[in-house]
C-alpha cells in the first residue's frame, strides 16, 4: 500500500492557495505596519494577533459547515472557491487603504534619517525638548531602550560618555555607526510618524484595519476546508506521507509568495500595491489549476475502495460521538480524549514559540540585524527551500520511528536552535547574519518535522464523518496561539530587548516537548497487507 504522490500534490493545490497569501502576509505585513504607522512593537503584535483571533472561531465553524456540505462538487470544493474569489477581490484594497499615509510617513522618514543626527529634536514623555547633542544623547543613551541602542555593544567598546556617541554618530559609513546608530535613527523615525501622523489621524490606521477584517474573514471560509480534503482522500496509515506531500505544495505557494515580495522589495522597499496584486492573481492561477486537476468527489470514492481492498477501517481511533455508533469502553473512551487535549495543548505551545518568531521575523531583520527588508527576504526564502527539501524524508522518518518521536525530534532541534540564536547571534556584525541564518535554518527544519505529523496525529482520532470539524479543532489550537504570542512577543521585546523573543520561543516548545511525552493516542500504523500472500511475503524476508 503506497501513497499516489501525483494524485497528492494536485490535491495540495488549495493549500498552496492558502499559503500564497499567508507567506505574503506574514512577511509583508508587519513591515506595512512598520513604515506606514510607525507601530510598538507591542502595538503591532497585538494587530498581527487579531487576524488569528478571528480564525479561532470561524475555522472550526466552517470546518464543520464543509462536513455537512451536499455539493454535487464535494464537500470542500465549494468553500474553496468561493473563498477564493472573495478573498481576491478584497485583498489589493489593505495596501491601497494606506498608501496615502505610506507615502507621508516615507516623506517624514526620509527627513529625518537624512538630517544629521547632531541635529535632532527630541521630546520625552514630559513634554521637555532636547536639542542637538542632547537629543542624541538621551534619545540613543538615556532612554536605555534595546531598539535604539545594543548597550552590551557599547560596555564592552568603553562607549559611554556624550563624546563617545558623538564620535560615532559623526561617521555613518563606520561599523559602529551601523551597529547601534542606524537602527536608533530608524527606530526614532518609526517613533515620530507613530506621534505625528497615525496618533494625529487615526482614520487611514482605522480604514485599514477595516479592510483587514473582511479579507480575513474571507481567509477563513475555505482554510479548513482546503486542509481537510487531503484526510478526506487518504488512508489513515500514509497520512503523514500525505501531509508531507501536502506541505511540499503549500511550500510551493510560499515559494510564490516569497519571490513576488523579494523581488518587489528589492526593486522598492515601499511596494506593497504590486506585492498584494501578484499575490490575488497567483491565488486565482492555483485556483484554475485546482479545478482543472481535482475531481473531490471521485478522489473521495477511490479511497473508500482502497480501505474497503487493504480492510483498513477510517473510526478505528476515532473518539466516538453519538451519531458514529462506535462501541468503545468509558476508560478508553478517556484516554483517547486525553491524548487528544495534549496533542492539542502541544500544538498551541509550539505555535507560540514558531510564531512569535515569524511574525516579528522581517522586523527583526530589518531592525536589529539591519538589513534591507529584501535581503530579510531572502533569508526567509532560504528557509522555504530547506523545507521544500525536507518534506519527503520527513513523511518517511514518521513511517519508521512514529510521528511522537518525529515531532519530539523536531521539537529538540528548534530549541537548540533559538537558544544559540539567543546566546550568539542577536548583535548586528556579518558573522552575526551567517550565524543567524544557519540557527534559523536549523529551527524551521526542526519545526517543519513537527508541522508534518502533528494534524496527522489530531485527524487520527476523528471519524470519517467528522474531519472537517477536527481540522477546525486543530486551527484553534495553531489560531488561539497566534491570536496571542504575537502580542507577548511584542511585549517581552519592548520590556527586555529584540533578542529576548529568541529565549520565549525556546521556553514555549520545551512546554511542548513537556506535553508530547504523555501523550498515548494518534501515532502513525504500518499500512495492512493487502492479502495473506504479503503476510507470508513479509515473513520470508
Amino acid at each position: 500500500m503506497k501513497l499516489n504522490y501525483p494524485k497528492t500534490l494536485k490535491v495540495g493545490t488549495a493549500f498552496a492557495i492558502v499559503m500564497v497569501f499567508w507567506t505574503a502576509y506574514d512577511y509583508v505585513v508587519p513591515l506595512l505596519l512598520e513604515n506606514a504607522f510607525g507601530l510598538s512593537n507591542t502595538m503591532r503584535g497585538l494587530i498581527m494577533g487579531l487576524d488569528n483571533l478571528l480564525s479561532l472561531f470561524m475555522l472550526p465553524w466552517f470546518g464543520k459547515l464543509s462536513d455537512r456540505c451536499n455539493s454535487k462538487y464535494g464537500r470542500r470544493t465549494p468553500f474553496i472557491v468561493l473563498g477564493t474569489v472573495a478573498t481576491v477581490i478584497l485583498m489589493v484594497f489593505v495596501p491601497v487603504s494606506a498608501q496615502k499615509q505610506l507615502n507621508a510617513a516615507k516623506d517624514l522618514r526620509a527627513q529625518i534619517v537624512t538630517t544629521s543626527a547632531e541635529n535632532y529634536t527630541y521630546t520625552d514623555h514630559k513634554g521637555t525638548v532636547y536639542g542637538s547633542a542632547e537629543a542624541l544623547y538621551t534619545m540613543l543613551y538615556e532612554s536605555r531602550n534595546s531598539d535604539y541602542c545594543d548597550h552590551n555593544y557599547l560596555a564592552i567598546n568603553g562607549v559611554d560618555s556624550l563624546e563617545d556617541y558623538l564620535r560615532i554618530a559623526a561617521d555613518p559609513q563606520s561599523e559602529d555607526y551601523s551597529k547601534f546608530v542606524e537602527a536608533g535613527i530608524n527606530s526614532f523615525a518609526s517613533n515620530e510618524i507613530n506621534e505625528k501622523l497615525t496618533k494625529a489621524n487615526p482614520t487611514s490606521l482605522i480604514v485599514y484595519m477595516v479592510i483587514l477584517f473582511f479579507v480575513l474573514v474571507a481567509m477563513a471560509t475555505f482554510r479548513s476546508p482546503a486542509v481537510a480534503l487531503m484526510p478526506d482522500v487518504t488512508p489513515k496509515p500514509l497520512r503523514s506521507q500525505a501531509n508531507a506531500m501536502i506541505n511540499l505544495a503549500g511550500g510551493a505557494g510560499g515559494a510564490v509568495a516569497f519571490i513576488i515580495y523579494t523581488v518587489t522589495l528589492l526593486l522598492d522597499s515601499t511596494g506593497y500595491i504590486a506585492i498584494f496584486a501578484a499575490v490575488a492573481a497567483s491565488m486565482l492561477l492555483l485556483l484554475v489549476a485546482y479545478l482543472l486537476l481535482v475531481n473531490e468527489k471521485k478522489l473521495v470514492r477511490e479511497c473508500h475502495d482502497l480501505c474497503a481492498e487493504y480492510g483498513i477501517d477510517e473510526n478505528e481511533d476515532a473518539i466516538p460521538e453519538k451519531s458514529d455508533h462506535i462501541e468503545l469502553s468509558p476508560a478508553e473512551k478517556k484516554a483517547r480524549m486525553t491524548s487528544f487535549i495534549l496533542i492539542l495543548a502541544s500544538i498551541f505551545m509550539w505555535f507560540m514559540g514558531y510564531n512569535a518568531v515569524s511574525s516579528n521575523l522581517s522586523i527583526y531583520i530589518t531592525k536589529t540585524l539591519n538589513l534591507s527588508a529584501g535581503l530579510g527576504g531572502v533569508i526567509s526564502g532560504v528557509s522555504m527551500g530547506i523545507s521544500a527539501i525536507a518534506f519527503i524524508p520527513v513523511g518517511y522518518l514518521a513511517v519508521k520511528i512514529g510521528r511522537r518521536k518525529s515531532i519530539m525530534l523536531g521539537f529538540a532541534l528548534a530549541v537548540v536552535a533559538f537558544a544559540l540564536i539567543f546566546f550568539f547571534a542577536s548583535n548586528y556584525s556579518a558573522a552575526v547574519i551567517y550565524l543567524f541564518t544557519v540557527f534559523y535554518l536549523i529551527a524551521g527544519f526542526g519545526l517543519i518535522t513537527a508541522n508534518v505529523n502533528t494534524f496527522p496525529m489530531v485527524v487520527e482520532l476523528s471519524s470519517e464523518g467528522n474531519v472537517g470539524k477536527y481540522t477546525g479543532l486543530y486551527y484553534t489550537a495553531t489560531m488561539s496561539a497566534q491570536a496571542i504570542t504575537p502580542f507577548i512577543a511584542g511585549l517581552v521585546m519592548d520590556a527586555l530587548g529584540s533578542k529576548y523573543l529568541f529565549l520565549y520561543s525556546t521556553i514555549c516548545v520545551i512546554l511542548a516537548i513537556v506535553l508530547m511525552v504523555f501523550v498515548r493516542h494518534g501515532d502513525s500504523k504500518m499500512a495492512p497487507p493487502k492479502s495473506k500472500l504479503e503476510l507470508i511475503g513479509a515473513g520470508d524476508d
